[in-house]
């Protein structure tokens, strides 16, 4: 089992994708590294059940000293070790009363969502150097699709839209610049889950979509480095009229 980094562990997809990944820690050794700006109570149980496996680290994507700090503490927890994987889960969502014109945290969108995830792989990508695995995981959203925009015209939130664009923007710039060290760095939409920023009507359990993504964690190959991944779920190819989960890549 990899050493495995997650960013916003305190709930939702990064919770739960602490959770999966200890489990399979707890079966094949490994370390799961969950970050977020504090440790929820939530999280807490998680790290007491694990028996070691999981390990918590304060991090905030809004402060770039946190994160400076976060990849000191957390190259003492590797003990020599590389970290093999990171999966940056972190971000902020808003939604905007009117026009585009009049979304008001635009800057603070793009300060988390692609600053603070830029932060966070200039600091890690030194303590993976040395492993074989190399895997970058930047969680987006479809809202992120420039191609698929008209389809998401419903959807309140500009800024957390152009945030994730520029997301899936910096995610190839980095594959690019880092594909001849032997990373593999991808943009993965989870899907609209059951999680306190997609609401009890979204399609997939919060469960649901951290197992796909884990599939899609586990199941990459060099030559899907640069690319924007979307989850695969039994019964959602889209034949029953729901939305497509069916694991194909993504427009940009």
């Amino acid at each position: 089992m990899s050493t495995i980094l997650i960013t916003g562990s305190s709930r939702g997809l990064g919770l739960e994708l602490v959770r999966q990944f200890s489990a399979q820690a707890g079966k094949q050794g490994g370390l799961v590294i969950a970050t977020a700006r504090s440790c929820s109570p939530a999280l807490k149980e998680a790290v007491s059940r694990s028996n070691g496996l999981v390990v918590f680290v304060a991090l905030d994507l809004a402060d770039e000293k946190s994160v400076t700090n976060s990849a000191y503490e957390v190259r003492g927890f590797l003990q020599g070790r590389s970290l093999d994987i990171l999966i940056n889960c972190a971000g902020v969502y808003s939604v905007t009363s009117g026009k585009t014109a009049e979304m008001p945290d635009l800057d603070y969108q793009l300060s988390v969502n692609v600053v603070g995830a830029h932060n966070v792989l200039r600091q890690y990508i030194p303590l993976m150097q040395n492993s074989d695995v190399k895997k970058v995981i930047n969680i987006s959203s479809g809202y992120g699709s420039l191609a698929l925009a008209q389809s998401y015209v419903y959807a309140p939130c500009p800024a957390y839209k152009i945030s994730k664009a520029a997301l899936n923007a910096l995610t190839v710039q980095y594959a690019l610049s880092y594909k001849d060290e032997g990373f593999t760095m991808v943009a993965v939409n989870p899907g609209w889950l059951q999680s306190d920023m997609g609401g009890e009507n979204a399609d997939l359990t919060v469960a649901q979509g951290a197992e796909a993504v884990m599939d899609v964690v586990m199941s990459l190959k060099s030559e899907d480095n640069g690319c924007f991944k979307s989850i695969r779920v039994p019964g959602w190819d889209g034949s029953n009229g729901r939305a497509v989960y069916d694991g194909k890549d993504l427009l940009w």
